[in-house]
């Protein structure tokens, strides 16, 4: 077991088996490892772990949300969703970075905390790997119809820099398609012990979120819920029973979204297949 996939597991044993606090913990940054691409860089992929089940957490970029070395702000969320949301942004680095690191420092709700981004070889990733972690299947994501899976395929047609009125709704529209791979699995209705990852449900599902801006945002539709929720009960992937909708008529999912407050908002949409993820991200400018 690599070191990369060895330090999620212990997240994520953390989180199915310690009860904590609903609200008032801290978000911990985690690396989650590196891809090499075809021009010999590589790509630095992050994600985090609120600790809260009920607590959503804004960190503006600056001393309580940065990165170093470079520029404080690397694309990096300021909006946490609660619990495990994995393998959310990546940083490129060049193919000569060698031994040095990038590091993604939080702080919040009185407590700070970092992680280092490196090249070491344990930190390698890959889609079974990503698989296996969102619990596409099950603890080690090798089930056969996810062999030669690849992420969806997506494209936002709306525009990507929006401005908008306090109060006015303004549509959004993205077309996903999908390799049919893994094939849809529904959420299992009860759950055993002795996991160490979540087990998820499969196929193509769409979802906005917000991932940048500290104002509420309305969708509508209403967006199923976009993080490791594993509660029974809970519309998440991860939780018992829950089902994938059916893809929509020529694969295009179309919401609205309603702004509460002025400010610079970042809404990401995210398609994914239960095993690998796309994204796409739209700016809105709200005024009153």
């Amino acid at each position: 077991m690599t070191g990369s996939i060895l330090r999620l597991f212990v997240l994520a044993v953390v989180g199915l088996f310690v009860q904590q606090p609903t609200t008032g913990l801290n978000i911990a940054p985690v690396y989650e490892g590196w891809e090499q691409n075809a021009d010999g860089s590589y790509d630095l992929i992050f994600g985090y772990f609120n600790r809260n089940w009920n607590e959503w957490v804004d960190l503006p970029v600056g001393a309580a949300n940065t990165i170093e070395p470079g520029p404080p702000d690397q694309g990096q969320p300021t909006h946490f969703l609660p619990r495990r949301n994995q393998f959310v942004f990546r940083i490129r680095v060049p193919k000569d970075f060698g031994n040095r690191e990038v590091v993604w420092t939080l702080t919040s709700n009185g407590k700070t905390e970092k992680a280092y981004g490196t090249l070491k070889p344990d930190y390698v990733v890959n889609a079974t790997v990503m698989a296996a972690n969102f619990g596409a299947g099950g603890q080690t994501g090798t089930v056969p119809d996810l062999v030669g899976n690849v992420a969806p395929v997506l494209k936002v047609e709306s525009e990507r820099t929006r401005r908008v009125k306090v109060g006015e709704a303004f549509a959004l529209s993205a077309v996903a398609t999908d390799d049919g791979k893994p094939r849809v699995r529904p959420m299992q209705a009860a759950i055993g012990g002795g996991r160490t990852v979540p087990n998820s449900a499969t196929g193509l599902r769409l979802v906005w979120i917000k991932y940048r801006g500290a104002g509420e945002v309305v969708f509508d539709p209403p967006q199923f819920t976009a993080w490791e929720d594993t509660r029974d009960g809970a519309n998440s992937p991860w939780a018992p029973g829950w089902r994938t909708p059916p893809v929509p008529a020529g694969n295009k999912w179309e919401v609205r979204a309603t702004f509460k407050a002025p400010g610079e908002y970042v809404l990401r949409c995210v398609a994914h297949d239960g095993a690998l993820t796309a994204t796409s991200d739209v700016t809105v400018v709200v005024t009153r």
